[in-house]
């Protein structure tokens, strides 16, 4: 019997062995997922971004591989916003044979008219742009991609995982009066002011200290410092709009099953996520614009016999030292040199707060007109035109949550021609 606050629930049988046991096992069932993977008739590649996930799946593939291992990157002149160098550096060490493209933002922002039809429901994670276009690069190449996906929900990888639990011990204590003075100070400075400030101070900071877009996590900071509970402040963190139910006419948010209360509460976040996000944004972002242009994506780390095997590790063996994917990483450091890889998380973004206030505002301005919204019916227009003038203005980064409703718009004038 296992106590959930410790590492799992009552029925789970905990990992038996020691932390080499357990990085000798992850990299054997890795290589038994990706063989059978790999099986195909036709051509067969990899997206690689230089992160953790996709750079350990295309060491593995070029390990059982006697040819040069097609992998492909998109990029971006963006500054904050482009992974391609990290990606050709461990494309380089790797030998892949390796395809990168360097995206305007005259072509990225072509894309947007497209994606009703390619997702057919408003689907809102800007991440779908560049997923579009690396699987549009790949599929010039090849016919088959593997990805990365599933590491981050199986091994803790995402940024609240490790600073969300701190964040509460802190958080718990701390009067209302305390919070809102806290909110108050963090978006006392505007995102992109914040962003800035950090970009100055970059040569000063360690490398553990060096976020991408400091400014956007510290607004959501302040967003979710009224929450009430540990799972209260989860769906705050993963929520765009605080209270979703005021943002839709006569609409009531549906009640969020509640995992399992044996767990502790990161591994609540970690299993919320593989049933919900994982399920319901990634692998229906990959997978939609994927099919979208004819290529089949293959996801190594979803293999049953892997999903069973993380959710027996203890959590020490996935976060450490502030960071996840620790039992990850002892494997990929085996076949990547630390010094590739060790950067803050960035994710697979585009500048799109920047895009909206600038050749994307005429668009948004239209789709978010305070009339027609009141016309058509379903949103309510003071929050959406409020977060619009705060983001137009500079003066907050509402880019998220402006993206939900102008997705929500462009498939609806999709629908009504």
């Amino acid at each position: 019997m296992v106590d959930g606050k410790r590492g799992g629930g009552r029925d789970r049988l905990p990992y038996p062995g020691n932390e080499a046991e357990a990085a000798a096992e992850l990299e054997h069932l890795l290589n038994q997922s990706i063989a059978g993977q790999m099986l195909a008739d036709v051509p067969l590649g990899a997206f690689l971004s230089g992160g953790i996930d996709s750079s350990l799946i295309v060491a593995l593939m070029q390990a059982q591989s006697a040819r040069p291992v097609k992998t492909f990157t998109i990029g971006f002149n963006e500054a904050g916003y482009n992974e391609a160098e990290y990606a050709h550096a461990v494309a380089r060490h790797l030998g892949s044979e390796h395809t990168e493209l360097y995206v305007s933002a005259a072509q990225a922002r072509a894309v947007i008219p497209n994606l009703p039809t390619i997702y057919d429901e408003p689907f809102a994670d800007a991440s779908q742009i560049p997923t579009w276009l690396v699987s549009q690069l790949a599929r010039e190449q090849v016919t088959v991609s593997l990805s990365g996906d599933g590491g981050d929900e199986l091994f803790g990888g995402y940024n609240r995982y490790f600073l969300g639990a701190g964040l509460w011990r802190k958080l718990a204590p701390l009067p209302p009066v305390a919070r809102t003075l806290a909110a108050n100070l963090l978006t006392g400075f505007g995102a992109e002011q914040w962003n800035r400030l950090a970009r100055l101070a970059a040569p000063l900071l360690p490398n553990a200290w060096r976020y991408a877009n400091p400014g956007d996590k510290l607004h959501k900071l302040a967003g979710v410092l009224h929450a009430r509970s540990p799972d209260a402040l989860y769906r705050h963190l993963i929520s765009h709009w605080r209270e979703p139910a005021e943002l839709v006419v006569d609409g009531r948010e549906p009640a969020t099953p509640s995992p399992d209360a044996r767990f502790g509460f990161v591994e609540r976040m970690m299993l919320s996520d593989t049933v919900g996000y994982l399920a319901d944004d990634i692998l229906v972002k990959v997978d939609r614009a994927a099919m979208n242009v004819s290529l089949e994506t293959r996801v190594p780390f979803l293999d049953h016999r892997l999903v069973e095997f993380a959710w027996r590790l203890p959590l020490a063996m996935k976060i450490r030292g502030g960071q996840g994917k620790h039992i990850v990483k002892q494997v990929l450091y085996r076949h990547v040199p630390p010094a590739l890889l060790e950067r803050p998380k960035t994710g697979f973004s585009i500048p799109l707060d920047q895009w909206l206030r600038e050749p994307l505002r005429d668009w948004a301005d239209d789709l978010l007109n305070e009339r027609r919204l009141r016309e058509q019916g379903f949103l309510k227009p003071r929050p959406i035109v409020e977060a619009w003038q705060a983001h137009r203005g500079g003066r907050l980064n509402r880019q998220y949550p402006l993206w939900n409703v102008l997705m929500f718009q462009a498939w609806l004038e999709k629908q009504t021609g």
